[in-house]
């Protein structure tokens, strides 16, 4: 039998020895995380107050950009540990969805798949580390149709979240 042939008569192989990668502009992929405890019936979110520029200072999910090579449930599970120190394996999360809103991410044409882990808020310790200046657990407050987040220290609204964390947590909430 004789090899397949594209209609300018290349075969596979010297179709891919021709091909230019770099034809094609790239998204950055990342992985954002949604770790949610509910207890009774209070429900809490899982937030790292981002160190780094963009976003320095807001409040968003952990997450970060995929490596080559890796799968996006690994780099999801990678993230998580760096920022947070919570160790979780890939069949842990639950997709949440993926979000590729132009303008998402100020740095350019960014990808994410978002993921979601419901836990027992009592096995779950996050320590801010990597370019999380800190982590906490926000109390999820849904009233009027409108919906807060609240910690010791904190009080935040769907749009006081990074990027559009907004978007991924209204998603999340509707999985957990």
């Amino acid at each position: 039998m004789s090899e397949l042939r594209d209609r300018n008569g290349l075969t596979e192989e010297e179709y891919l020895k021709s091909y230019d990668p770099d034809k094609w502009k790239k998204p950055s992929l990342t992985a954002d995380i949604c770790i949610i405890s509910k207890k009774g019936s209070e429900k809490k979110v899982l937030l790292i107050k981002r160190g780094n520029h963009p976003c320095l200072g807001k409040w968003a999910f952990p997450g970060g950009f995929s490596e080559e090579g890796e799968r996006i449930e690994e780099t999801a599970t990678r993230e998580l540990l760096e920022e947070t120190g919570i160790a979780m394996t890939p069949k842990e999360l639950t997709l949440v969805g993926v979000y590729s809103k132009p303008g998402r991410d100020p740095r350019g044409w960014t990808v994410s798949a978002a993921y979601l882990a419901v836990v027992d808020p009592d096995k779950v310790r996050p320590i801010a580390a990597d370019d999380a200046a800190d982590a906490g657990w926000f109390t999820v407050i849904a009233e009027d149709g409108n919906i807060r987040f609240l910690n010791a220290e904190t009080e935040l609204t769907l749009k006081d979240l990074a990027f559009d964390h907004d978007d991924i947590m209204m998603d999340a909430l509707k999985k957990s």
